[in-house]
């Protein structure tokens, strides 16, 4: 396994991405770096790399990074020892694009493009042969889950709400009543783990994801992809954008039953959640590929086996 150099903080590693760190690097190094003298940082790296081991230096800093330290870290890489800047490293260790503090820096956006002609076509196809198969291998559970929704919790057995959709178009999403009727009586709020409002049978289905099967129907009509950003509501997009600039950029393609972000990221409850989701949101649209949207349906059924939907 390799080693990994952290040189800098501009990013702070968050547990979930340090934990994701430590399956893929033996140890890890810190190195402050604040526009200190290159030779003391030379020092220290020099003393790291003695063991000739499997090394990545990841350049995590604002701050400018000079010439002399430059030619170092080019001159080590000669020799097999890798050096990236954060984005890349982001993107190659942790799936995900990393979004800068600073507002003048924007060239992460520079590839995030909508679908192509034929990117479009392999969508559609994969939308409604998909679709179709699951509606016929679910159609016991969807039946079973009027019955329960029925029984369980008496009222309507759809919920229908407004979400955005591609461009920032609003549709009516379409899901399976997991709550109580007066679930909003005190306003918009996030869901939770554990959440009071939601009635036994309607835990299960979050669990198991089977509340999310009406939106197949959603898929059919073209409000939506299989798999894509998850369609949130206006609400929280207003909230989001104060603190997330670039969080219409998710909007350019069509949202997803399931997507990148919902089976790498738990769930979310506040801005920053929400950040880290847009990170994999914005990996999925740069990266897209047909063996992308294997491996997030492979995720997806692991997801519901396991119980681990919210």
């Amino acid at each position: 396994m390799k080693k990994l150099i952290i040189l800098g903080e501009e990013h702070s590693f968050s547990k979930s991405e340090l934990k994701l760190l430590k399956k893929k690097f033996l140890s890890f190094n810190f190195i402050k770096y604040n526009e200190v003298i290159p030779n003391k940082v030379i020092q220290e790296i020099t003393f790291l790399v003695e063991e000739k081991n499997k090394i990545v230096i990841l350049l995590n800093t604002k701050a400018l990074v000079p010439d002399e330290l430059l030619r170092y870290l080019t001159k080590l890489e000669q020799e097999g020892i890798k050096y990236l800047g954060i984005q890349s490293f982001m993107e190659k260790y942790l799936h995900k694009c990393y979004i800068p503090s600073a507002l003048t820096d924007i060239s992460f956006l520079e590839e995030i493009q909508p679908f192509n002609l034929f990117e479009h076509f392999i969508k559609f196809s994969i939308d409604y042969t998909i679709t179709f198969f699951i509606l016929i291998l679910t159609s016991p559970f969807i039946l079973y889950s009027i019955y329960k929704i029925k029984k369980k919790s008496p009222g309507p057995i759809l919920f229908k709400q407004k979400r955005i959709g591609i461009n920032g178009k609003e549709f009516t999403c379409i899901k399976f009543r997991s709550m109580s009727i007066d679930a909003e009586k005190n306003g918009a709020q996030f869901a939770t783990i554990d959440d009071e409002r939601v009635y036994p049978w309607g835990r299960f289905m979050r669990k198991t994801r089977i509340d999310e099967l009406p939106q197949l129907w959603n898929v059919l009509k073209r409000d939506m992809h299989l798999i894509g950003p998850r369609p949130e509501r206006k609400v929280w997009i207003d909230e989001f954008e104060k603190d997330i600039p670039y969080y219409n950029e998710r909007h350019i393609i069509k949202p997803g039953l399931t997507g990148w972000a919902q089976v790498l990221y738990p769930y979310g409850a506040n801005s920053y959640d929400a950040k880290q989701k847009l990170m994999y949101d914005l990996y999925y649209i740069k990266y897209w590929s047909l063996w992308l949207e294997i491996k997030i349906m492979w995720k997806t059924i692991m997801v519901v086996l396991n119980r681990k939907g919210v």
